[in-house]
C-alpha cells in the first residue's frame, strides 16, 4: 500500500488503515514512517489489527503501542549503527525474516540510501558500495529504463547517478500524484512497460521542476519583501496554491541561499491547514526545535536537518515567531555564516588524470562522507560565459602559470556577471573528469568563488539602460555623471538618484560599485575621480552624445583651401552657401564650421552673422594654438582610451591609475 501524500499525508493514516480492514488485513508493517503515529496505531488496534513499525525518523517523547517497533535509535535497543535509512531498516527486517542477506534488494537498498540523504558511512556505505556493483551488471527492466531516459550508460552508474538521476525521477511521481506507477516499473519484468513508466516519471520530473522554479522564485520573493532589512534566524514563508509535495525542495533552496533554516508551508483556507516542510543548518536541531511547540503543532517529525509538519494555519504567525525567539538562544552569529571545509590546496600544475582516476577509490561519496574539496589561490579567468538553457549555469577556462584547467558550476550563472576577464580568483571546488569523443581531460566542479581584487565591468557597448542595470549589485552603488545634461538623460530609467562629480565628495557611506555613464571631461577628472575612493567593482558604460572619434580633424591641406578660397571671394557666408560647398567638396557641414571657428580663435577671419571675412593683418599661429583645435584633439584622444579602446588597454588604463592610488596610499 502506497500512501498518496496529498489525501493521506506524510505517516500512517487512520482512513487507509480502515480500508485495509475492510478488505481484510490484519497485519500492517510500515516502513520509512510512523514513529509518530500514536493516534493511528492505537486506532489500527481498537480494529484488532497488528501494527509493526520500521522507521529511522527522529523518537519523540513516547513510541507508538504497536506489536513491534523496528527503529536503528530504539530507547531500548542497543543496535550499532543508529543512522540507518528508512530503506536500510526495512533490508534489516528482511535480513532477519529471510535468516540470510537478501542480496536481491541491495540495488534498491543503495537507491534508497542515497536518495535519502543519510551520512554514507557504516552499515550505509557497505549498502551503496555493494548496491553499485549491482547496479552496474541489473538485469532489472527498471534500472535499463532508467538510464536510457537519462541518458547514461549502466556501466557508468554512480552514486552521483542517483542522487541526480535516478532519484528525482523516482521521487517526482509521489509530489504530483500517486507513486503507484515508480512502484509497478520496479515490479514489472517487462522492459517494453519499464520503459514507458520510466518516460512518464521523466515527464513528471520536468513538470516537477517547473513548479518548483515557480514556487522558487515566489518564496524568494516573499522573504524578500517580508525581510527587507535582512533575514531572520529563521525562515518561514506561506502560501495558498502552493504544491505541498514539493515544498521540501523549496526549503532546500532558500536554505542553500540564504543559510538559515527554512520552513516553506503550503496554505489550505477551506480548513484551517498549513502543511509544509523544513530544512535546517548545522546548530538548529529541527526536529529538538519544533518539539518544544506541540501545542500548535499536532502532527510533525523528521530529522535533526530535515522535518514535515501540519499545522492551523492561524497558527503559522506563531510558529514564527517562536522559532525566531528560540534561534536566538540556538544559533550564535558564527552559526549564520556557512563553512566550507577545504581538504587540500593544489596548484594547477598537480591536477591530473591519474590523481582523480585515484580518488574514485574512496568512493562512494556522499552525506556525511563528501568528495575532497581543492582549494585553488590565484587562478586567473582566461574565460567565462554562462551555460544552460536558463543560462543558470557557469563555464570557465581557468589559468595559472602555463597550466589550464576546466571550471563549471551548476546553478552558479548569476556568478558570471560578477566576474570579469583576466581576474584572479581563489575558487574551491571538487575534481572530476570529463570525456567527450574519447578525450579525457579534468574538470573543476566549483562550489564557491571569492576575488579581492578590484574589477572593469565593460558595459559600452549595452544602449539598453535595461540590460546593464540589472547587473549592478543594489549596495552602496554610485552612477556617476560627469557633464550637467546626463542624469535627465538617464534618470528615468535608474531606480537611484545620479551623482554628478560635484556632489561626490558629500556621499555618504562606501562607494564600492562606480558606474560611469558618460565620458569625463579629461583623464585628469577620471583619475582625480578614482583618487577620491577606491570601488571595487567599475562599470564603464561612457556615454558620448556627440562623439568626435570618427569626425577626424580636417587636414591641414583642407584648412589651407577654404582660407584661400574665402580670401579669393572676399567673404563667405555660411548660412547661405555652405550646403553647396560641403557638396562641392565632400565635406560636412560640421567640418567646415569648426575650420571657420579655428581661424576665428586665431584671429584669421571675422565673423558677423554668419559672414565670413578675412581680417587685417592675421598674425601667424599654427593651427593646434586654437582653443576649440585643442579641445577637438583632446576629446579624440580621450575617446581613443576611453571609448573605443579595447577591454585589454581600458584595464590596462584604469590598472595604472588604481596602482597609483595604492602605491600613494603605500608611501
Amino acid at each position: 500500500m502506497i500512501p498518496n501524500r496529498f489525501k493521506h499525508g506524510y505517516g500512517p493514516n487512520s482512513e487507509l488503515f480502515q480500508q485495509a480492514f475492510d478488505n481484510g488485513t490484519k497485519l500492517i508493517v510500515t516502513v520509512d514512517n510512523g514513529i509518530s503515529g500514536m493516534e493511528q496505531v492505537d486506532f489500527a488496534n481498537n480494529l484488532g489489527m497488528d501494527v509493526i513499525i520500521s522507521d529511522h525518523h527522529d523518537i519523540g517523547d513516547q513510541l507508538p503501542n504497536a506489536l513491534a517497533v523496528v527503529h536503528p535509535r530504539h530507547p531500548e535497543g542497543n543496535y550499532p549503527f543508529g543512522e540507518l535509512a528508512g530503506v536500510g531498516v526495512a533490508f534489516k527486517m528482511a535480513h532477519a525474516l529471510y535468516e540470510e542477506i537478501p542480496d536481491h534488494l541491495i540495488e534498491l537498498t543503495a537507491i534508497g540510501t542515497v536518495a535519502d540523504l543519510v551520512p554514507l558511512h557504516g552499515e550505509n556505505r557497505l549498502f551503496v558500495k555493494e548496491g553499485l556493483a549491482a547496479l552496474i551488471d541489473s538485469p532489472s527492466p527498471a534500472i535499463s529504463a532508467l538510464c536510457e531516459v537519462a541518458g547514461i550508460k549502466q556501466q557508468d552508474i554512480t552514486e552521483e547517478t542517483i542522487g541526480f538521476m535516478f532519484g528525482p525521477r523516482i521521487n517526482a511521481i509521489g509530489r504530483l500524484q500517486d507513486a503507484d506507477p515508480a512502484v509497478q516499473m520496479f515490479l514489472t519484468e517487462d522492459p517494453t512497460e519499464a520503459r514507458s513508466l520510466a518516460s512518464g516519471l521523466d515527464v513528471l520530473n520536468k513538470e516537477r521542476q517547473a513548479i518548483v522554479k515557480q514556487i522558487s522564485e515566489e518564496a524568494m520573493q516573499q522573504v524578500e519583501q517580508r525581510y527587507p532589512d535582512g533575514v531572520p534566524r529563521v525562515i518561514v514563508v506561506a502560501q495558498e496554491g502552493w504544491n505541498p509535495g514539493v515544498v521540501g525542495i523549496v526549503a532546500s533552496k532558500l536554505t542553500e541561499k540564504f543559510y538559515r533554516p527554512s520552513i516553506v508551508l503550503s496554505i489550505y483556507p477551506e480548513n484551517d491547514k498549513a502543511k509544509g516542510s523544513a530544512r535546517s543548518i548545522e546548530g538548529f536541531h529541527l526536529y529538538n526545535e519544533l518539539a518544544k511547540n506541540r501545542d500548535i503543532l499536532p502532527h510533525f517529525g523528521g530529522h535533526p536537518m530535515a522535518a514535515g509538519m501540519t499545522l492551523s494555519a492561524s497558527a503559522v504567525d506563531d510558529l514564527r515567531e517562536r522559532l525566531n525567539k528560540q534561534a536566538k538562544t540556538s544559533l550564535t552569529e558564527e552559526d549564520l555564516l556557512p563553512v566550507v571545509e577545504i581538504d587540500i590546496p593544489l596548484r594547477l600544475d598537480e591536477i591530473d588524470i591519474t590523481a582523480i582516476e585515484s580518488m574514485r577509490l574512496l568512493a562512494p561519496f556522499g552525506m556525511g562522507f563528501a568528495k575532497p574539496k581543492f582549494y585553488l589561490e590565484g587562478v586567473k579567468v582566461a574565460s567565462i560565459r554562462k551555460i544552460g538553457a536558463a543560462q543558470n549555469h557557469l563555464k570557465m577556462e581557468l589559468t595559472q602559470h602555463a597550466g589550464s584547467l576546466d571550471a563549471v558550476g551548476f546553478g552558479l550563472g548569476p556568478i558570471g556577471d560578477e566576474l570579469t576577464p583576466d581576474v584572479k580568483i581563489d575558487v574551491i571546488g571538487d575534481l572530476q573528469i570529463n570525456e567527450w569523443n574519447g578525450r579525457k581531460k579534468p574538470q573543476l566542479m566549483v562550489e564557491d568563488v571569492r576575488t579581492d581584487q578590484w574589477q572593469l565591468f565593460d558595459i559600452r557597448g549595452i544602449r539598453q539602460v535595461s540590460r546593464w542595470s540589472k547587473l549592478i549589485p543594489h549596495e552602496n552603488q554610485v552612477f556617476l555623471a560627469f557633464k550637467e545634461e546626463t542624469p535627465a538623460l538617464f534618470q528615468s530609467f535608474l531606480s537611484q538618484p545620479i551623482c554628478t562629480v560635484t556632489q561626490l565628495e558629500a556621499l555618504p557611506g562606501n562607494k564600492d560599485h562606480l558606474v560611469l555613464l558618460d565620458l569625463p571631461e579629461s583623464e585628469e577628472q577620471l583619475a582625480s575621480v578614482l583618487a577620491a575612493f577606491e570601488p571595487k567593482r567599475i562599470y564603464a558604460h561612457f556615454h558620448a552624445k556627440d562623439s568626435q572619434y570618427f569626425e577626424q580633424i580636417p587636414t591641414r591641406e583642407q584648412f589651407k583651401w577654404l582660407f584661400a578660397f574665402i580670401k579669393k571671394r572676399g567673404s563667405f557666408d555660411f548660412n547661405k552657401n555652405c550646403d553647396e560647398l560641403a557638396k562641392h567638396k565632400g565635406w560636412t557641414r560640421e567640418s567646415i564650421f569648426f575650420m571657420l571657428q579655428v581661424f576665428f580663435e586665431l584671429g584669421f577671419v571675422t565673423l558677423n552673422n554668419g559672414i565670413t571675412e578675412i581680417a587685417q593683418s592675421p598674425s601667424k599661429q599654427d593651427l593646434s594654438e586654437a582653443p576649440i583645435y585643442k579641445k577637438r584633439e583632446q576629446q579624440i584622444a580621450l575617446e581613443q582610451k576611453l571609448l573605443y579602446a579595447s577591454y585589454k588597454d581600458l584595464k590596462e588604463w584604469f590598472d595604472a591609475k588604481v596602482s597609483a592610488k595604492e602605491e600613494e596610499i603605500w608611501i
